[in-house]
C-alpha cells in the first residue's frame, strides 16, 4: 500500500510582480502594492509530498537525510537570497510572474526527477511567510 511523507523546508526571497509589456497604470491596477519597486520579501515554506511504497524494515518511504538533500539543492540553494525575478533567468520580465504557483511548477521537475526509484513526488506546495 502507498504511503506519503510531506516535508517542508523554508527560504527567504525577494520578488516584484511587473509585466513589462504592461503600462505602469496596468500593472498599478493589476498588481496594487506589490508591483512596486524594489519588490517586496517573504519567508517562503515549501511544502513537498512523495509518495511510495512502505519499507517495513526502515519505516519509510524514502531515506529522510536523501529528500533533505534534494530539498536543499533544489529548494533552498537556488532560491534563499534572491531576488526572485532578476536573479532567476525562468523568471526574468517578461517570463512567468513570481508567484507561489508559478515557483511550484518551477520546482516540481526539479524535485521530481532526482527521487529514488519507487517513489513519486505528489505535490509541491509554496507559502509565502507562515
Amino acid at each position: 500500500m502507498p504511503v506519503s511523507l510531506t516535508r517542508t523546508v523554508g527560504f527567504h526571497a525577494w520578488h516584484r510582480y511587473w509585466r513589462p509589456d504592461w503600462t505602469p497604470e496596468q500593472n498599478q491596477a493589476a498588481f496594487g502594492a506589490l508591483a512596486d519597486p524594489p519588490g517586496h520579501d517573504h519567508h517562503y515554506r515549501c511544502a513537498v509530498t512523495v509518495t511510495g511504497a512502505f519499507d517495513p524494515a526502515s519505516g519509510a518511504v524514502i531515506d529522510l537525510p536523501l529528500l533533505d538533500g534534494i530539498l536543499a539543492d533544489e529548494v533552498v540553494k537556488p532560491l534563499d537570497g534572491t531576488h526572485i525575478e532578476q536573479d532567476l533567468a525562468d523568471f526574468l520580465p517578461g517570463r512567468t510572474l513570481p508567484t507561489c504557483e508559478a515557483l511550484a511548477r518551477w520546482l516540481f521537475p526539479r524535485i521530481a526527477r532526482r527521487l529514488p526509484s519507487g517513489v513519486t513526488l505528489a505535490r509541491v506546495r509554496v507559502a509565502e511567510d507562515d
